[in-house]
């Protein structure tokens, strides 16, 4: 069992929610840029996601989870207090910042999560960031302070206008990259991106014709994390790579980006019909393995009795 130390909202739209478990062992290892894998029970599947921070004298590891499938949910429903069954980790490779002195990391709405440890790992060792944060609309924005402290320039952002910038993440890359050669400054050594796949893909658009090192992280399908299972195979310069032990990080100018986005749209029915499922037996009204005290609570649960409870063996 690994209890839930802190748990918060990020952003007004409450779609993005930063989960602080108890870890040690992780917590002793992990680095910036890589994943743990947790489950919320015994019957639950194996969900990834990336590290985004961590305490090692506390002994906790951080995660900010935007809630998309069924699991993630359902996970949003877990209260400071509660436990989750498993969390495995660290996984992948660390990113790589050995020698870099100016660079530009790019998120993406729930990417802005992943790249902020980053970030901050970066700008404590003395390297220049800019950070680029492109979200939708003011609601969803996160981790504004966060990103500020994690950079020497900050610029967020969203589509519609509605908070900091209006326009596009690849509009203000470009921008940036424009600047430096104009007013004679150092180009960046690298830029980071991390977000949607199609985001993601037209970065590495812009950054191509500069020559410009471009390093993306990738979130493909995934199951056991620990490169058995396929599940995770990319295509990186014509050759196959898993994201789970060859990643997560990858040359974005070597990735092959139209198999990326078709293979993840590959169980697009089966998620949202699992999403919007409800048991025949129950109507929805209790977790449909409750009985059994072994697997989900339902979305917005918080009988202090459902599997999640302090303390409780139900996971």
């Amino acid at each position: 069992m690994y209890k839930v130390v802190t748990k918060r909202f990020l952003n007004d739209a409450k779609t993005i929610c930063l989960f602080e478990i108890e870890a040690p062992l992780i917590a002793r290892h992990a680095q910036a840029g890589q994943f743990v894998v947790f489950r919320l029970d015994e019957k639950g599947e194996r969900v990834p996601v990336s590290v985004a921070g961590y305490d090692r004298e506390k002994g906790t590891v951080t995660v900010m989870v935007q809630a998309a499938g069924r699991t993630t949910k359902m996970l949003h429903t877990v209260e400071q207090g509660d436990v989750i069954s498993d969390i495995v980790g660290p996984l992948g490779k660390a990113t790589e910042m050995e020698g870099l002195k100016k660079v530009c990391v790019v998120g993406g709405g729930v990417g802005c999560a992943i790249a902020y440890p980053i970030a901050k790992e970066m700008h404590a060792k003395g390297i220049d960031v800019t950070f680029i944060a492109g979200f939708r609309s003011a609601d969803i924005v996160i981790l504004k302070d966060e990103l500020k402290a994690a950079s020497d320039k900050l610029i967020i952002a969203t589509d519609d206008g509605s908070y900091g910038e209006k326009g596009f993440t690849t509009v203000f890359l470009k921008n940036e990259i424009e600047a430096n050669i104009k007013e004679n400054k150092p180009q960046f050594d690298r830029v980071i991106a991390i977000g949607p796949d199609i985001m993601m893909k037209f970065l590495a658009d812009v950054t191509r014709p500069y020559g410009i090192s471009t390093i993306i992280s990738l979130d493909p399908i995934m199951v056991d994390g620990t490169g058995m299972c396929g599940c995770c195979r990319v295509i990186v310069g014509g050759e196959t790579k898993f994201a789970c032990v060859d990643g997560p990080d990858f040359d974005a100018h070597q990735v092959d980006f139209d198999s990326l986005i078709k293979r993840a749209a590959f169980y697009k029915d089966e998620q949202d019909e699992a999403a919007k499922h409800i048991c025949r037996i129950t109507g929805g009204k209790e977790s449909e393995h409750e009985p059994h005290q072994g697997s989900h609570a339902r979305a917005g649960s918080r009988d202090p009795r459902h599997q999640f409870r302090r303390g409780g063996s139900g996971l």
